[in-house]
């Protein structure tokens, strides 16, 4: 049973239908998740399923739609905090809630787990679930002690996982963390590869090649493609118009947003918000 301060600031829940209830992740949907998923696992989130091949986590920034798909409760386990709770500036690094696991430029940001590591991250978890059933003075700074180790390790796992070694950690990965976090703080207002070139104080042709180093998307395609599941979001989740979501996402033309969104995928705003 989770206590008061919990949704306030940090909570554990296991993520099985039986055992969560959709108006349960609404209240949560502005923390910051760690999702551990066993193996054969099914999830939803936005608009993808995914099966789970192998023991993972699964770093998931607010407001990022999520929802159980299983028929029975194996171990789901869902960590959600707000940045109170952990994210202070003295946490601004490399595994802080703005490190990279929560901001790379990769569409899914699974750390899939050995049998050890599986083993390590659940026992982390259960330190957890025991500490929210023993409060006391000292719950708040273990809780954030515990979640700390479980980001540790996995940014490790994770880095290895990609074979990255020092040197590209200190290029490769602060400029993936620098343009994915442009990209989701200027998305709605500005759409093209040029504006993050300025930014980054580099030419379009220079942001392209620096990011294809490491991911198979174009700077062109992880801009688009945050803006296409924004439009999502706001079609599947609120009753704005299409009108109102294209001047939301900074599009005069309404018609012109229509295309772009179509011609994404392979759909019309409209018949997309009526499968939900």
């Amino acid at each position: 049973m989770l206590k008061e301060f919990s949704y306030k600031q940090f909570g554990n829940l296991d993520f099985a239908d039986q055992n969560i209830e959709e108006e349960t992740l609404v209240k949560i949907g502005n923390h910051i998740k760690i999702l551990f998923l066993p193996k054969d696992s099914k999830v939803q989130i936005d608009f993808q399923e995914f099966e789970i091949e192998t023991d993972s986590l699964l770093f998931i920034n607010p407001n990022v739609v999520i929802k159980p798909n299983c028929n029975e409760a194996r171990g789901e386990s869902l960590l959600h905090f707000n940045r109170d709770f952990y994210c202070i500036e003295l946490h601004d690094q490399e595994v802080a809630c703005d490190g990279i696991l929560y901001n790379n430029v990769f569409e899914v940001p699974f750390v899939k787990l050995n049998d050890s590591q599986s083993t390590e991250i659940k026992r982390i978890i259960e330190e957890i679930q025991s500490e929210m059933k023993n409060e006391d003075a000292n719950t708040e700074e273990m809780l954030r002690t515990l979640l700390k180790l479980i980001i540790v390790k996995a940014t490790r796992i994770w880095k290895q996982q990609h074979e990255l070694d020092e040197d590209e950690q200190q290029a490769d990965i602060n400029f993936l963390r620098k343009f994915s976090k442009l990209v989701e703080q200027h998305y709605k207002t500005h759409h093209t590869v040029a504006d993050y070139a300025e930014m980054l104080f580099l030419t379009p042709k220079n942001l392209s090649k620096k990011i294809s180093l490491v991911s198979k998307e174009t700077p062109n395609d992880i801009i688009k493609n945050r803006i296409i599941l924004e439009s999502k979001r706001l079609l599947a989740h609120t009753a704005l118009s299409v009108k109102e979501i294209a001047y939301s996402l900074n599009y005069d033309d309404d018609a012109y947003f229509v295309r772009f969104f179509t011609k994404n995928t392979r759909i019309s705003p409209l018949s997309f918000r009526k499968q939900f």
